[in-house]
């Protein structure tokens, strides 16, 4: 736990995976407290949470509502669980709420559910199982969930830690996360949208909105547009250099574009490019399925532009240059 401004304090929960810890908020007021996130439901989160609370000598019941950037497990995972011992409301955006009643109340990436997109990337039969077996797993750190959650709409204002907030639309890692901005201090809580060391996961998932990158690509060009003192993440360090880091971003994704292109040769799979572009050597199974998704990603960007196109062979999507 660091305090970061005035009433607003990370905690730093950790994540059983190569990316080791999430960065979740407390934000204070006088009738209460706000969590930003929630981090994973599994026993270090709840020491991690545990220790934050005896530290600011907060009571549950204080807890008065539970802001919720997106629904992936690592943000959502213990919101049920804080809502059911402190009985605060827990808030989603619309999209972000309609997500998580599919995939994790309702179960819809199951292996049965989501085999013929899988199989469209040119998965194994052993990978489809690796892979949809990972959802399970994550699944289980999502229970219990919310009994209710109330909607938050893009650009609604909130106040939370003695400041007034602008939520903000920012898809792409997610259809409906929502950052929120305080133009006073100029201080951004920038969710997954916007790392520093790493880049944001931008991946193609079975029911993500069409388009994620080109989504992705167009926030970063609006948030570039707001004046920004200091970023607080979902994972790593605060980010001071806002218009850098950005424009750092914007490269990485053009780079990876163009090393797509040139990996395809005459007719590639997904997962065949994706093992050319990413080192699998090492990878864990969590980080494959999300190299598979990212690199979707970007060739479904690449042929909405005309710079590939795919051809379905017996189900799966072969990517190769056009013909001139």
């Amino acid at each position: 736990m660091q305090p970061i401004a005035e009433n607003i304090y990370q905690i730093r929960l950790p994540l059983p995976f190569a990316l080791n810890h999430v960065n979740c908020y407390l934000l204070r007021d006088d009738d209460g407290w706000t969590m930003l996130d929630t981090g994973l439901n599994w026993p270090e989160s709840h020491l991690a949470w545990q220790a934050a609370f005896a530290e600011l000598q907060i009571e549950l019941a204080q807890i008065r509502r539970i802001l919720l950037t997106h629904m992936h497990p690592d943000h959502f995972g213990m919101a049920g669980h804080f809502q059911a011992v402190t009985g605060a409301s827990v808030y989603l955006s619309p999209r972000e709420a309609e997500m998580a009643q599919t995939v994790w109340v309702e179960d819809g990436w199951r292996q049965e559910v989501s085999s013929g997109f899988w199989h469209r990337t040119g998965v194994t039969d052993a990978l489809l199982t690796t892979v949809t077996s990972q959802t399970t797993r994550l699944r289980q750190m999502t229970m219990p969930h919310p009994t209710t959650i109330s909607l938050l709409a893009p650009e609604t204002t909130i106040r939370m830690g003695g400041r007034t907030w602008r939520a903000i639309h920012a898809p792409g890692h997610a259809d409906g996360q929502l950052i929120f901005y305080n133009q006073d201090e100029r201080l951004l809580l920038s969710g997954d949208q916007v790392l520093m060391k790493i880049t944001p996961n931008i991946g193609l998932w079975p029911t993500t909105e069409p388009d994620p990158l080109g989504r992705y690509l167009h926030s970063l060009q609006s948030l570039a547009l707001l004046d920004v003192r200091l970023a607080l993440p979902g994972h790593g360090r605060p980010i001071e250099e806002w218009q850098v880091r950005l424009a750092e971003l914007q490269n990485h994704h053009a780079a990876r574009l163009t090393r797509m292109i040139d990996a395809t040769g005459d007719g590639s799979s997904t997962l065949r490019l994706a093992q050319r572009v990413f080192k699998f050597d090492g990878f864990s199974d969590h980080e494959v399925r999300f190299a598979v998704a990212e690199t979707l990603a970007h060739l479904d960007y690449l042929v909405r532009q005309g710079r590939l196109v795919c051809e379905e062979i017996e189900g799966v999507c072969l990517y190769s240059v056009p013909a001139q």
